[in-house]
Protein backbone atom coordinates (compact mmCIF):
# COMPACT_ATOMS: atom_id res chain seq x y z
CA UNK A 1 0.00 0.00 0.00
CA UNK A 2 1.40 3.38 -0.70
CA UNK A 3 -0.42 7.14 -0.55
CA UNK A 4 0.53 9.64 -2.74
CA UNK A 5 1.35 12.91 -1.83
CA UNK A 6 1.65 16.33 -3.18
CA UNK A 7 4.68 18.26 -1.49
CA UNK A 8 4.06 21.96 -2.64
CA UNK A 9 4.13 20.71 -6.49
CA UNK A 10 6.46 17.19 -6.33
CA UNK A 11 4.93 14.11 -5.95
CA UNK A 12 6.07 10.81 -4.50
CA UNK A 13 4.34 7.30 -3.48
CA UNK A 14 4.62 7.10 0.13
CA UNK A 15 4.92 3.14 1.24
CA UNK A 16 2.41 2.46 4.35
CA UNK A 17 4.23 1.34 7.25
CA UNK A 18 2.55 -0.52 10.23
CA UNK A 19 3.21 0.81 13.57
CA UNK A 20 0.70 -1.08 15.48
CA UNK A 21 -2.43 -3.49 14.46
CA UNK A 22 -4.36 -0.44 14.02
CA UNK A 23 -2.58 1.88 13.10
CA UNK A 24 -0.08 2.48 9.46
CA UNK A 25 2.27 6.12 8.92
CA UNK A 26 3.50 6.99 5.55
CA UNK A 27 6.84 6.48 5.34
CA UNK A 28 9.03 9.56 4.23
CA UNK A 29 12.38 9.60 3.84
CA UNK A 30 14.35 11.88 1.84
CA UNK A 31 17.67 9.70 2.18
CA UNK A 32 18.75 9.41 -2.01
CA UNK A 33 16.04 11.68 -2.85
CA UNK A 34 18.40 14.39 -4.44
CA UNK A 35 15.45 16.27 -6.31
CA UNK A 36 13.09 16.14 -3.33
CA UNK A 37 15.55 17.48 -1.26
CA UNK A 38 16.75 20.47 -2.92
CA UNK A 39 12.90 21.50 -3.87
CA UNK A 40 11.60 21.17 -0.51
CA UNK A 41 14.39 23.37 0.78
CA UNK A 42 14.04 25.70 -1.49
CA UNK A 43 10.63 25.96 -0.51
CA UNK A 44 11.27 26.18 3.25
CA UNK A 45 13.69 28.64 3.06
CA UNK A 46 10.89 30.86 0.58
CA UNK A 47 8.77 30.74 3.52
CA UNK A 48 11.80 30.86 6.50
CA UNK A 49 11.03 33.52 9.68
CA UNK A 50 14.98 35.54 9.86
CA UNK A 51 17.06 33.53 11.82
CA UNK A 52 21.23 33.00 12.39
CA UNK A 53 21.62 29.49 12.02
CA UNK A 54 19.60 26.25 11.73
CA UNK A 55 19.38 23.04 13.84
CA UNK A 56 18.48 19.72 13.23
CA UNK A 57 18.32 16.02 14.58
CA UNK A 58 20.41 13.39 13.64
CA UNK A 59 19.52 11.74 10.87
CA UNK A 60 16.64 11.92 8.66
CA UNK A 61 16.54 15.77 8.41
CA UNK A 62 20.27 15.66 7.70
CA UNK A 63 19.96 16.47 3.64
CA UNK A 64 17.17 19.15 4.17
CA UNK A 65 19.92 20.77 6.80
CA UNK A 66 22.73 20.51 4.75
CA UNK A 67 20.55 21.80 1.70
CA UNK A 68 19.08 24.75 3.51
CA UNK A 69 22.34 25.64 4.72
CA UNK A 70 24.24 26.04 1.27
CA UNK A 71 21.15 27.11 -0.56
CA UNK A 72 21.07 30.05 1.66
CA UNK A 73 24.94 30.49 1.37
CA UNK A 74 25.54 29.71 5.38
CA UNK A 75 28.63 28.74 6.38
CA UNK A 76 27.26 26.94 9.67
CA UNK A 77 24.57 24.54 10.51
CA UNK A 78 23.85 22.61 13.87
CA UNK A 79 22.99 19.14 14.10
CA UNK A 80 21.70 17.67 17.38
CA UNK A 81 23.39 14.07 17.49
CA UNK A 82 21.60 10.99 18.97
CA UNK A 83 24.68 9.94 21.11
CA UNK A 84 27.58 11.88 22.45
CA UNK A 85 30.81 11.14 20.38
CA UNK A 86 34.31 11.27 21.76
CA UNK A 87 35.11 15.19 20.03
CA UNK A 88 32.48 16.56 21.71
CA UNK A 89 33.84 18.51 24.46
CA UNK A 90 30.92 18.77 27.02
CA UNK A 91 27.64 18.96 25.89
CA UNK A 92 24.22 19.95 26.36
CA UNK A 93 21.84 16.55 26.50
CA UNK A 94 17.81 16.37 26.57
CA UNK A 95 15.79 12.79 26.04
CA UNK A 96 12.62 12.60 24.23
CA UNK A 97 10.23 9.84 22.91
CA UNK A 98 9.63 10.10 18.84
CA UNK A 99 6.35 8.19 17.54
CA UNK A 100 9.26 6.19 14.85
CA UNK A 101 11.65 5.80 17.66
CA UNK A 102 11.27 2.69 20.42
CA UNK A 103 11.82 4.16 24.09
CA UNK A 104 13.28 7.46 24.94
CA UNK A 105 15.52 8.94 22.91
CA UNK A 106 18.88 11.64 24.02
CA UNK A 107 19.62 14.58 21.70
CA UNK A 108 22.83 15.77 22.45
CA UNK A 109 24.28 19.12 21.30
CA UNK A 110 28.31 20.22 21.92
CA UNK A 111 29.27 22.90 24.10
CA UNK A 112 31.34 24.75 21.44
CA UNK A 113 28.44 24.91 19.01
CA UNK A 114 26.50 25.99 21.94
CA UNK A 115 28.14 29.03 22.94
CA UNK A 116 27.93 29.79 19.11
CA UNK A 117 24.45 29.18 18.74
CA UNK A 118 24.41 31.95 22.21
CA UNK A 119 21.94 35.00 21.66
CA UNK A 120 21.59 33.85 18.16
CA UNK A 121 18.25 33.12 16.39
CA UNK A 122 17.96 29.77 15.70
CA UNK A 123 15.54 28.00 13.14
CA UNK A 124 14.73 24.18 14.48
CA UNK A 125 14.30 21.59 11.44
CA UNK A 126 12.77 18.29 10.99
CA UNK A 127 11.95 16.16 8.30
CA UNK A 128 8.18 15.19 9.89
CA UNK A 129 6.24 16.76 12.54
CA UNK A 130 4.22 13.97 14.26
CA UNK A 131 4.16 14.40 18.17
CA UNK A 132 6.18 18.04 17.82
CA UNK A 133 8.58 16.06 20.73
CA UNK A 134 12.04 16.32 18.46
CA UNK A 135 11.36 20.29 17.91
CA UNK A 136 10.19 20.35 21.42
CA UNK A 137 13.56 18.45 22.31
CA UNK A 138 15.64 21.09 20.10
CA UNK A 139 14.27 24.15 21.37
CA UNK A 140 15.34 22.76 24.99
CA UNK A 141 18.91 22.73 23.78
CA UNK A 142 18.61 26.46 21.92
CA UNK A 143 17.16 27.72 25.45
CA UNK A 144 20.17 25.86 27.17
CA UNK A 145 23.06 26.90 24.99
CA UNK A 146 21.42 30.45 25.23
CA UNK A 147 19.95 30.95 21.43
CA UNK A 148 16.38 32.54 20.43
CA UNK A 149 14.18 30.35 18.98
CA UNK A 150 13.41 31.98 15.55
CA UNK A 151 11.25 29.51 14.12
CA UNK A 152 10.20 25.56 13.70
CA UNK A 153 9.76 24.18 10.22
CA UNK A 154 9.47 20.57 8.74
CA UNK A 155 8.63 19.16 5.58
CA UNK A 156 5.63 17.23 6.08
CA UNK A 157 2.83 17.43 9.12
CA UNK A 158 1.46 14.46 10.22
CA UNK A 159 -1.52 13.39 11.49
CA UNK A 160 -2.62 16.19 14.50
CA UNK A 161 0.56 18.14 13.76
CA UNK A 162 -1.27 19.48 10.88
CA UNK A 163 -3.62 21.57 13.36
CA UNK A 164 -0.58 23.54 14.77
CA UNK A 165 0.30 27.24 13.86
CA UNK A 166 3.29 27.43 15.23
CA UNK A 167 5.18 24.92 12.32
CA UNK A 168 5.87 26.14 9.17
CA UNK A 169 4.87 22.50 6.70
CA UNK A 170 4.75 22.07 3.23
CA UNK A 171 2.35 19.30 3.42
CA UNK A 172 0.00 17.30 5.65
CA UNK A 173 0.81 13.49 6.21
CA UNK A 174 -2.47 11.49 7.48
CA UNK A 175 -2.06 8.81 9.62
CA UNK A 176 -3.58 5.61 8.70
CA UNK A 177 -5.77 2.74 9.76
CA UNK A 178 -4.46 -1.06 8.55
CA UNK A 179 -6.29 -1.06 5.81
CA UNK A 180 -4.38 2.11 4.52
CA UNK A 181 -7.50 4.65 4.90
CA UNK A 182 -6.71 8.03 6.28
CA UNK A 183 -7.93 8.25 9.95
CA UNK A 184 -10.72 11.08 9.79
Amino acid sequence: MTYEIDIAGMKRALPLCRLTDELCIGAFVIFGDVELTVHCAAELLRRAPDYDYLLAPEAKAIPLLYEMARQSGAETYFLARKHEKAYMRGVFKVETRSITTAGVQTLYLDAADAARMAGRRILLLDDVISTGESLRTLETLTVQAGGIVAGRMAILAEGDAAQRDDIITLAHLPLFHADGTPLA
